[in-house]
């Protein structure tokens, strides 16, 4: 019985002295302390086999308006003729009317000139209006809404598929392959995730275009692994992290030839591999 009992009696003393001494036992220390230190350790002791990427889908919306199905048309001139017969005559409509009216004075046998409220100076009717405004109109030459690089498929001019939006495709060294995918960097220590997409757009040649990053978060996710004869057991693969950014202005004249692509949402198939493809359509939007 003297055993338990000493034991009993010097752990009262044992934590005095630990208090006074200035320091706190490990059992009082709290549950989030020593999980977070815990974590610490964790990933001192553990590299991750995993290396991050951030990445940008960089995304020029449409510049003008799409083209109307057949649907759509007839739709549109179904309220175009209800607009038309339930609406009243508009002050240049009125005009025409009193034009018709005064002309069929004129060709009265009784029609005395000194009873029309007029001045010398000539006349402009409605319907010499009518006619300046024809010429005018003939002399209108709209923008084309099919470019030249649209003629040439040339898919490297961001001038093309105007109705649409287009996304920056760049073409990747991995290992002994070219492949395509968005503009992508590894992730450095000291800087978030949306700081290396941004560093990512920064470091393509002859960037001087103005962007805008929807959000700070990630998008978008992808996991994939390194080709064999690069893949060593401390760098097995990649994990990438997308961040979506609108284009405002500016371009990307310089990259190399056939080293970019700029594409639409249903042409992307032709560049991505499947797997790449799949994460990229679950945020990408035809805005």
């Amino acid at each position: 019985m003297a055993a338990p009992m000493s034991r009993l009696l010097f752990r009262p003393l044992q934590r005095i002295v630990l208090w006074n001494s200035g320091c706190r036992p490990l059992s009082l220390l709290s549950p989030a302390c020593s999980t977070h230190n815990k974590t610490n350790e964790a990933v001192k002791s553990i590299d991750s086999p995993w290396r991050l990427f951030g990445a940008v889908c960089l995304q020029r919306p449409a510049v003008i308006s799409q083209d109307r199905s057949p649907l759509e048309e007839q739709f549109a001139n179904l309220m175009h003729q209800m607009e038309l017969e339930k609406s009243l005559l508009s002050d240049h409509e009125l005009r025409l009317l009193e034009d018709a009216e005064r002309m069929s004075r004129k060709q009265a046998e009784d029609y005395d000139s000194e009873d029309e409220d007029t001045t010398e100076q000539e006349i402009v009717t409605a319907q010499d209006l009518e006619d300046i405004w024809e010429q005018k109109l003939k002399q209108f030459k709209p923008a084309a809404r099919v470019t030249e690089a649209d003629q040439k498929e040339d898919r490297t001019s961001l001038n093309r598929c105007l109705a649409q939006s287009v996304v920056l495709l760049v073409k990747e060294q991995v290992g002994s392959e070219e492949v395509w995918m968005l503009p992508q960097l590894p992730w450095e220590a000291g800087e978030t995730l949306q700081q290396t997409a941004e560093r990512a757009l920064i470091s393509l040649p002859g960037n001087n275009s103005k962007v805008t990053f929807l959000g700070n978060a990630p998008c978008g996710f992808y996991k994939f692994k390194f080709p064999k004869n690069i893949r060593t057991q401390s760098c097995v693969g990649a994990k990438v992290f997308f961040f979506k950014a609108l284009l405002l202005s500016g371009s990307l004249s310089n990259i190399q030839e056939k080293k970019h692509m700029w594409v639409n949402k249903s042409e992307l198939r032709d560049y991505l591999k499947p797997e790449y493809l799949k994460q990229v359509e679950r945020f990408l939007m035809d805005l």
